[in-house]
């Protein structure tokens, strides 16, 4: 079966066309700046990346665009080929626990949640509602960011503040990178052999998260309401003190919208170190000398191994791995090996030639960090989120 991936971003789309259950990638995108002036998109295609300028107007431009390009390559003759759509929709709420068929209903239920994710359900619904016309007999899948999280029980997902504010506005940790999350799950029961598993995850990269994974099923994860709670991040500041927001606000005259754009654009490695927010350039600059990249540094890797300690606590020391995956994660040789010397007060012993061996754009991209004696494995495994959409597509529409 052909199975389409879909992640639409505000100006963005990107595809990944699998055919299922071999699990092999048949064409990928990405569609970039949509509305906006040079507007243009990529195809990988059998190992090669071809860029094309294009006028991008709107999303539906792009999904014609797609659905020509796939005709084009000839990786398909005919648009009933493509089996199922899977959409990956950021937020939905409490409602959602598992990705579900789209369905007119499904479809209410993600614009009215729109306030929790002001930016990206729209963007969502709209690759939805491009596809819909596109494809309009094709079954269609919503795979939701929030839904992994959704077994966190209420110690974990509650707040404290006024009972009431969960009540009557739905304020609760959320979390994110569900998918991503998800996937590493289901590829380390496969490792270890069983579905209960125990692990800690980190999905560290421009955006960053970890999960406590209890019995195979989310415990607890460290974004909160909104994607800008928990470990330091590109841009985004992590946990904070609320009270530095109204001292900073009386202080400088700044208004709230702006002081949300400061946390959310302005702050993690880029803030601390007044340059960059990619880790690859933070890396850089500190075998350069540059003390406040070093600084930021030293903070993202606090910050990660204060939450894969707490949550060795909330799995009462019962771990079976902890795993490290997206951008940094999978590609960061120092940043891993600073983060496992941390951890070392849990017996925990890096083995560093196997660690330098790990990178994307190395011949080994995954792999366990430690020694053998280690108390607890660290892997390295490169997550999929569009895989992971596909196959929840694959077993939704195969029900």
């Amino acid at each position: 079966m052909k199975i389409l991936s879909i992640n639409a971003g505000s100006s963005s789309l990107k595809f990944t066309l699998f055919e299922l259950p071999e699990e092999k990638v048949l064409i990928s995108g990405y569609f970039e700046k949509i509305g906006i002036s040079d507007s243009f998109y990529s195809i990988k295609i059998n190992g090669e990346k071809i860029k094309k300028e294009a006028t991008l107007e709107t999303h539906s431009d792009a999904v014609k665009i797609l659905i020509d390009e796939l005709l084009n390559y000839k990786v398909i003759n005919s648009l009933d080929e493509i089996d199922g759509i899977g959409h990956r929709i950021v937020h939905g709420g409490d409602k959602f626990s598992s990705s579900v068929i789209i369905s007119d209903e499904v479809i209410d239920v993600v614009r009215e949640l729109i306030p929790l994710a002001p930016l990206h359900n729209p963007a969502n619904l709209i690759g939805i509602e491009a596809f819909k016309n596109a494809l309009p007999n094709t079954p269609m899948v919503g795979v939701f960011d929030t839904a992994f999280h959704q077994t966190m029980p209420e110690e974990n997902y509650l707040y404290s503040v006024p009972y009431s504010w969960y009540r009557d506005y739905k304020i609760r940790k959320y979390g994110f990178h569900g998918t991503s999350h998800k996937y590493i799950t289901k590829v380390m029961q496969e490792k270890l052999g069983k579905e209960n598993i125990n692990i800690i995850n980190a999905h560290v990269g421009s955006g960053g998260s970890l999960c406590c994974v209890k019995d195979g099923k989310c415990f607890d994860t460290t974004m909160g309401f909104s994607p800008n709670a928990g470990i330091t991040m590109g841009t985004r500041c992590g946990d904070i003190d609320y009270s530095i927001i109204p001292f900073y606000m009386e202080k400088t005259n700044t208004s709230l919208k702006d002081v949300d754009t400061i946390l959310n654009k302005q702050s993690g490695l880029l803030g601390i170190s007044e340059k960059f927010s990619d880790h690859r350039d933070i890396e850089a600059a500190i075998s350069e000398g540059d003390r406040l990249s070093t600084l930021a540094n030293n903070i993202y890797v606090n910050k990660v191994a204060e939450y894969i300690a707490k949550y060795f606590l909330e799995l009462e020391g019962n771990v079976d791995a902890i795993t490290l995956t997206a951008g940094t994660g999978e590609n960061a040789a120092n940043f891993r090996a600073e983060l496992v010397e941390k951890l070392a007060c849990f017996g925990i012993k890096l083995d560093k030639e196997v660690n330098n061996s790990i990178a994307g754009f190395k011949d080994v991209h995954e792999g366990v960090i430690t020694t053998s004696d280690s108390k607890i494995p660290v892997y390295v495994i490169p997550t999929d989120e569009e895989l992971m959409i596909a196959l929840d597509t694959y077993n939704l529409i195969n029900q």
